[in-house]
């Protein structure tokens, strides 16, 4: 129980500045990336004709996202499909990490999620511009009427908070309630249960809903 709201942080200072990160953030998201540069070296090592496990697993993954993104874009290119299908491996291994002893989510850092969220509203606006031009892109925000303006802009921003505190929330209160019900149980049953239905379960479903939104935000900007 103690160790909620402990962060092990590592400061340091740059021109005169105070600069604090959560050290385990870092830790376990550089773990996600180097899982991904390995999983990746290992798929296409050697691709074959006739798949095996690795293989099929990333040709399911891809095809999957690519058919989404597709539909959902209607665009003959595929410029969004790896921005999509990395949010959602990033979001879903991340989720994972749980499940290993003496690992934890970085999604529990709002920072995480926060970052993500923010990457996918630029990359959304910079697509609306750059589809619809700026004059018509705009001009949306004035709709159905001009005064309507500044509370178009607010829903807009708060897309972010939404997507990004709902992973935020579910992954740190799911950390929270299994670190409570060990504490009164003394990890006997209860924990191995919970750390599969928050990590498998409820961490797939977040990583797919929050891919998803990003992904309707998209669409919505560029028709």
């Amino acid at each position: 129980m103690e160790s909620i709201g402990v962060m092990p942080r590592w400061i340091f200072e740059i021109f005169g500045y105070q600069i604090t990160l959560n050290k385990e953030t870092l830790i376990m998201t550089w773990l996600v990336m180097v899982g991904f540069i390995v999983f990746s070296l290992l798929v296409t090592r050697q691709i074959k004709l006739v798949p095996g496990p690795l293989q099929s697993t990333a040709e399911l993954l891809i095809g999957t996202w690519d058919d989404m993104v597709k539909d959902s874009l209607n665009l003959d290119d595929r410029r969004y499909f790896p921005f999509i299908c990395t949010i959602f491996l990033m979001f879903w291994i991340a989720n994972m990490l749980g499940l290993v002893p003496f690992l934890s989510e970085p999604t529990k850092d709002i920072n995480t999620t926060l970052s993500l969220g923010v990457i996918g509203f630029f990359v959304a606006h910079y697509s609306g511009i750059k589809f619809k031009g700026l004059k018509t892109y705009l001009k949306g925000y004035c709709e159905p009427i001009f005064f309507m303006a500044p509370l178009n802009i607010i829903g807009e921003l708060s897309k972010v908070i939404s997507i990004s505190f709902r992973l935020f929330g579910n992954i740190m209160g799911g950390s929270i309630i299994i670190l409570v019900v060990s504490y009164l149980v003394y990890s006997l049953v209860l924990p191995p249960l919970l750390y599969g239905f928050f990590g498998l379960f409820v961490g797939t479903i977040q990583a797919f809903v929050f891919t998803m939104l990003s992904l309707v935000y998209i669409a919505v900007q560029i028709k």
